[in-house]
C-alpha cells in the first residue's frame, strides 16, 4: 500500500474501534505497528502516535512480560461509540423535520488562546459553523454543558436553541455558514478513489483500514445538515452507499487476516 494522508491517530482509532470496540481485549503493541506498517506508517511515526495517545488517555498501556498491551480507555470508548454512531446508526442524510437550531456566542479574550482553541476545535467537531462574528449555529439539539466540559472561559459563553423565522432565507444561512463545496469535494474525492477496482495482491485488511479512516475523518467535518437545503446533486448518500458495500466486502478477508497478525489478550486476571 503506498502512504497514507490520513493521520496515524486516526488509522489507530479506526483499527481500535472495528477490532477491540465492545470487545474486553487488548492488542500487543509490536502487532499494532504492523498492522500500522501495512498501510504506509513508518515505526517511529506509530510509535510517536501511541506515545501520544496513551499520554492523551485514548489508550490504556499494561506490560504482560516482556510484552506490552494496549486497550481502549473510558475517553476512547466515547469517542469511537460516536463513530460507530456516525458510522452505522446517524448516516450522512439529515431527512428529518426541522427542529431547534442551537446558537453558541463567545467572547474569550487572546490571554486564553488555548482555551479559544479548545473551543473552537470541540465546535468544529460537533458540526458548528460560524454564522458571524463569534457566533456560531448547529442544525442539531446539541448537548451544551457536555461540549463545555473542562473548559475554563465557559462563563464567558452563551448558548440558546432558536427556530428561524421569515425573513431568513435557511438555505442562505446554511452556505454563508458552512463550506458546502468543501464538504462535497470531499465526497466526491473519495467516492473517486475507491470507485477504482482493488489490484491483485491488495491487502483486506491494510485496504479496510484505510477506507474506514478516511471515512470517519470526512464524515467529521459532516454537520449533517437538513438535506432540503443542500443542492439537488449533493454526493454524499452515493458515498456512504460506497463505503458501506466495500466494508462489507472486504469484511470477511479482513478479520482473517486480523485473527493471524494481531496478538491479542483478555483482561489482566
Amino acid at each position: 500500500m503506498t502512504d497514507s494522508p490520513v493521520r496515524p491517530q486516526t488509522l489507530v482509532l479506526a483499527f481500535l474501534g472495528d477490532r477491540l470496540l465492545g470487545r474486553d481485549l487488548r492488542v500487543a503493541t509490536g502487532s499494532l505497528l504492523d498492522v500500522l506498517a501495512r498501510v504506509g506508517v513508518t515505526e517511529h511515526a506509530a510509535r510517536s502516535a501511541l506515545t501520544r495517545m496513551t499520554a492523551q488517555g485514548l489508550l490504556d498501556r499494561e506490560r504482560r512480560g516482556k510484552q506490552v498491551y494496549l486497550g481502549l480507555t473510558p475517553r476512547s470508548r466515547e469517542i469511537l461509540d460516536d463513530g460507530e454512531r456516525r458510522i452505522w446508526r446517524d448516516g450522512v442524510v439529515n431527512d428529518e423535520p426541522d427542529a431547534a437550531w442551537t446558537l453558541l456566542g463567545f467572547t474569550i479574550p487572546e490571554s486564553h488562546r488555548a482555551q479559544r482553541h479548545l473551543l473552537r476545535s470541540r465546535l468544529l467537531w460537533a458540526g458548528f459553523g460560524l454564522l458571524q462574528g463569534g457566533l456560531w449555529i448547529s442544525p442539531a439539539d446539541v448537548d451544551v454543558p457536555a461540549l463545555l466540559d473542562g473548559i475554563d472561559s465557559a462563563g464567558q459563553i452563551r448558548a440558546f436553541r432558536a427556530r428561524t423565522l421569515d425573513p431568513t432565507d435557511v438555505a442562505d444561512l446554511v452556505a454563508g455558514a458552512w463550506d458546502l463545496d468543501a464538504l462535497a469535494g470531499g465526497y466526491r474525492r473519495f467516492t473517486e478513489r475507491w470507485s477504482a477496482a482493488p489490484g491483485p495482491r491488495d491487502d483486506a485488511l491494510a485496504r479496510q483500514l484505510l477506507l474506514t479512516a478516511g471515512w470517519l475523518t470526512l464524515i467529521r467535518q459532516d454537520p449533517r445538515l437538513p438535506a432540503r437545503y443542500l443542492p439537488a446533486d449533493w454526493p454524499a448518500a452515493g458515498a456512504q452507499e460506497l463505503f458501506r458495500r466495500l466494508h462489507a466486502e472486504l469484511d470477511p478477508r479482513a478479520e482473517r487476516l486480523a485473527r493471524e497478525v494481531l496478538d491479542v489478550a483478555g483482561p489482566a486476571s
